[in-house]
């Protein structure tokens, strides 16, 4: 048994036997299907069964699914940043979060496609309830995270998670994916939560926390979708922030929303990796001397670096405009893709409706107005 197992992917020894037990699951026939339209069951379905190993299956199916993915809903994936990574080098890349799945999904492939070592990834257990799904995500190298439990339970788990960090990153060589805060992004301000710095520290052991940072080597990594193929299902819970409500989500939304993200149009999307924080870590060190106000000043390194390095694209300057009701920004898009803008904002939303039309700008607006306010804090 080993401390892990109750958070940690499949061993590669036992892949081949999870496989075997989801081969012929109907969730499995439909994703194969949609990966390998023009193969015939028995041919996906034999290659499935020799499968022994988390890479080989990440590599000879869910690459070319996200590649599918990519191809039937999106414009195309661009990236910056990562000739700065080494080979066989295992990294903790803290990302801003804006899709469930799309998110790891497509810093793997471009770690793959960099020839370098791909990721084992936080995942919360609202998301894998159903057991194939549970399944899925462990074929994939994801680790969970438990969440809305006791006080108690939730130090000893956050604990867990810190050390399978320390040790998938030290002991094992595999690079780690962390979100900077618990949840999805849902109206545009990406926050690093402090408590997701916490949880880390927490497995430093011996070593002084500024060593351990550093020798965990952040990396700031930031993703932006042009089109957010989860708009309209992130509305509810903002409006009832709006109305200062709690937000009770629906049967299987979660579920919902996995698949909204997976399958809806996205247009261009952006991946970024940030600098090191190697020279900033010691630089926190020296100026603050309580580990509270170290993590804090942490985390808004990490959201400098995060926002910098985000992709704007014309819907977030577009609906910066409407939201105000002016022009400032019309050189960064076309009257064309302002009226697709519009027209997509009109079908799925209720438009007498000023509190959700407002809602809805500034989850588009949101990251210019961020990076705007970093750029003159910077000066």
């Amino acid at each position: 048994m080993s401390k892990f197992d109750s958070i940690r992917p499949f061993y590669d020894s036992e892949v081949n036997g999870a496989l075997k037990e989801v081969a012929a699951h109907p969730m499995m026939k439909a994703m194969m299907n949609f990966t390998f339209p023009e193969k015939k069951d028995e041919e996906w379905t034999g290659q499935l069964l020799k499968t022994h190993s988390i890479r080989d299956f990440q590599i000879n199916f869910i690459y070319h699914s996200v590649q599918k993915v990519l191809a039937v809903s999106s414009s195309g994936l661009t990236t910056s940043g990562f000739e700065k990574l080494q080979p066989n080098t295992a990294y903790l890349f803290i990302s801003n979060h804006r899709d469930i799945i799309l998110d790891t999904s497509l810093l793997n492939t471009t770690l793959y496609e960099h020839g370098l070592l791909m990721t084992t990834s936080a995942i919360g257990d609202n998301l894998v309830k159903k057991p194939f799904l549970k399944t899925l995500s462990r074929l994939t190298r994801n680790f969970i995270v438990h969440r809305g439990l006791s006080s108690k339970a939730m130090l000893e788990y956050s604990l867990l998670n810190s050390e399978y960090i320390r040790d998938a990153i030290f002991s094992q060589n595999r690079s780690v994916w962390i979100a900077q805060r618990e949840g999805r992004t849902k109206d545009g301000m990406d926050l690093t939560q402090k408590g997701v710095l916490k949880m880390l520290s927490k497995a430093a052991g011996d070593l002084p926390l500024q060593d351990y940072l550093i020798k965990l080597k952040i990396v700031p990594v930031s993703i932006s979708y042009e089109n957010d193929p989860t708009d309209m299902l992130k509305m509810p819970e903002l409006l009832a922030k709006a109305r200062e409500e709690t937000y009770v989500k629906q049967k299987n939304e979660d579920f919902r929303t996995l698949m909204s993200g997976i399958m809806g149009q996205k247009k261009r999307i952006h991946i970024s990796v940030g600098d090191f924080l190697d020279d900033e870590i010691r630089s926190i060190f020296k100026e603050e001397k309580t580990v509270n106000k170290q993590l804090q000043a942490l985390a808004g390194v990490l959201d400098r670096e995060i926002v910098k390095n985000y992709r704007l694209w014309p819907t977030n300057y577009i609906a910066l405009d409407l939201l105000n009701q002016s022009e400032a920004h019309k050189g960064q898009y076309s009257l064309q893709e302002k009226m697709e803008f519009e027209e997509r904002m009109s079908a799925g939303l209720a438009l007498n409706n000023p509190v959700a039309v407002k809602n809805f700008l500034a989850m588009y607006a949101n990251p210019v107005i961020h990076k705007e306010k970093m750029q003159l804090l910077a000066t």
